[in-house]
């Protein structure tokens, strides 16, 4: 069966002018791509010549009538995770190719920012595309791996090393806040550069804080 295309809101660049970059925004388990696409509005202050895209996740929820999942849960451990990304990340990739060649931007003037079950998509797919991203933002997110025989084929499965921002919720019951130092730990020791903040008091969600180290990293990313 033929792959959907994927498809979601947009925004073009504040200026007016021809987008010099693209930050494709990947929304969590059960939104769609409406939850996130306010992101663009309040970056783009930062970002004025940035065109801004959140498409809906390939799937419909399997648990609800509505909202969208980039793949489905049962037992949500980590075998399932990688199962999950595996099977979504050609679909997205095909996507982000799609958009560039809208635009007609190469692929290093592409971010993705993801939240929870799209940060793990930002980070499997950002790491194996063709051309590296200019840099990758993960909310309340898991840098998914496989299982410990599977590594060494993982490790060469990673085309790219675009510099990473991970931010994550100290009270965040849905994604436990342990997921950031080990993905901190995972993604160092495959060369990637890396910050992480862990933010007090916010549970599983994007707070000021968040938004504003994920605009300054974009903007410093996507600079020139």
């Amino acid at each position: 069966m033929p792959e959907t295309p994927l498809d979601g809101p947009h925004l073009a660049p504040r200026s007016g002018r021809p987008a010099t970059s693209l930050v494709v925004l990947l929304h969590g388990y059960g939104a769609d791509g409406r939850d996130l696409i306010d992101l663009g509005q309040i970056w783009s202050q930062l970002l004025p010549d940035a065109a801004f895209v959140s498409p809906h996740a390939p799937e419909p929820l399997a648990i609800a009538p509505i909202g969208r999942q980039w793949f489905g849960y049962v037992e949500r451990n980590d075998a399932e995770r990688w199962t999950g990304v595996q099977s979504a990340h050609r679909t997205l990739d095909a996507f982000l190719d799609t958009e560039l060649t809208r635009l007609g931007l190469p692929g290093n003037r592409l971010a993705l920012v993801g939240f929870s079950q799209g940060a793990m998509m930002a980070l499997h797919t950002g790491l194996r595309r063709r051309e590296a991203p200019a840099g990758l933002v993960g909310f309340s997110g898991i840098h998914v791996l496989p299982t410990e025989r599977g590594l060494d084929a993982f490790d060469t499965e990673i085309t790219g090393r675009p510099p990473v921002l991970l931010v994550h919720g100290d009270r965040d019951e849905t994604i436990a806040p342990s997921y950031l130092p080990r993905a901190v730990e995972s993604l160092s020791a495959r060369g990637i550069r890396l910050r992480s903040h862990l933010s007090p008091g916010l549970g599983h969600g994007i707070d000021p804080v968040g938004l504003r180290l994920a605009g300054d990293f974009l903007a410093e990313v996507l600079r020139g």
